[in-house]
């Protein structure tokens, strides 16, 4: 396992952030940490990447533990935090070369890594301009490939697409995972982005110190339940008892809109278009609404990631209260 933790905890003072918790991360893994706000998100990685010293418990880093072992820890890890830390008035390659200088990178291929990274991000043809000039997607980049520098077993990524734009967000991620795939790159992230959640191999949401689910994407929706298909039809008491009829059980409805659950909606709703033309009820709209992990996350910690509403998320919360 490239990371290990058992029973970790830490407190401050009388408050306790992190509550004993167990986890591990298989090497080449892409692992995400999901929780609210003052959930022990952050605590907990700081104490992986030895920033913070634990109150309790142990934890291991490829290896190594990380309040024994801590100068050996940072060795194989590479971090790329949430706010920005380059220096903006030195060029893309100074950037880099200092963090070789830190990292006691020989001399003689400190040129040479430096442009292994830059190519691996990107970045190359920019390496002699100031980060000043850059956009926040190549920022981001160029933390990313300071974060590989020194070939670590585990890259650690804090929100790292906090406050870019959705199609920069895109276009880190795809440098990410490519990263992923030609180096067997171990990846730790945290983020509240759900579609960015979705590309990890496994997450772990924790709420309130404890960890409250940890599986793959798939099995994690499939907690909330079926799909859900929603038809807007013209004759709702006729298409009520004729849906009701076929499928052998109550359907629900608000005004003219049918709710219906079903283990796979996209052929639940061409089922139920076919069977609704041939009893001659007009169809005016379908969707099918599969559970998310947005509803996962709402559903264990009865927080919402984000502060807007979800008129999804409030359909499918109001169909489960009726049953």
């Amino acid at each position: 396992m490239t990371i290990s933790v058992q029973q970790l905890s830490r407190s401050f003072g009388e408050i306790a952030a992190v509550k004993g918790i167990n986890f591990e991360v298989g090497r080449g893994e892409t692992f995400g940490f999901l929780g609210p706000n003052g959930a022990g998100k952050s605590t907990t990685i700081k104490m992986l990447c030895t920033l913070l010293r634990p109150s309790g418990g142990r934890a291991f880093v490829n290896g190594f533990d990380i309040e024994q072992e801590s100068a050996a820890v940072r060795q194989t890890i590479g971090i790329v935090f949430q706010d920005p830390t380059l220096d903006e008035y030195l060029t893309a390659e100074q950037n880099l070369l200092y963090h070789c200088m830190i990292y006691h990178t020989p001399r003689k291929t400190r040129s040479a890594r430096v442009r292994e990274v830059l190519q691996l991000v990107g970045l190359d043809e920019r390496r002699k301009d100031q980060v000043k000039t850059f956009s926040g997607g190549m920022k981001r980049r160029l933390e990313v490939a300071r974060g590989l520098l020194h070939q670590p077993q585990t890259l650690f990524l804090d929100e790292p697409t906090v406050g870019l734009d959705p199609q920069t967000r895109r276009s880190v991620w795809e440098y990410v995972l490519r990263l992923r795939e030609t180096t067997g790159l171990t990846i730790f992230m945290t983020t509240h982005y759900m579609d960015e959640a979705e590309y990890c191999d496994r997450i772990g949401i924790i709420d309130d110190g404890h960890i409250v689910a940890l599986d793959t994407p798939a099995a994690l929706k499939r907690m909330m339940g079926q799909d859900i298909v929603s038809i807007t039809i013209s004759d709702t008491e006729g298409a009520v008892a004729e849906v009701s009829r076929w499928l052998g059980r109550a359907v629900q409805h608000e005004g003219n809109v049918l709710q219906i659950e079903g283990e796979n909606g996209q052929t639940l709703a061409a089922a139920l278009i076919r069977h609704l033309t041939l009893a001659d009820i007009e169809v005016r709209d379908v969707t099918v609404q599969a559970p998310s992990l947005e509803d996962v996350f709402v559903h264990l910690t009865g927080h919402a990631i984000r502060e807007e509403s979800s008129e999804r998320l409030s359909l499918r919360m109001r169909h489960r209260l009726r049953h």
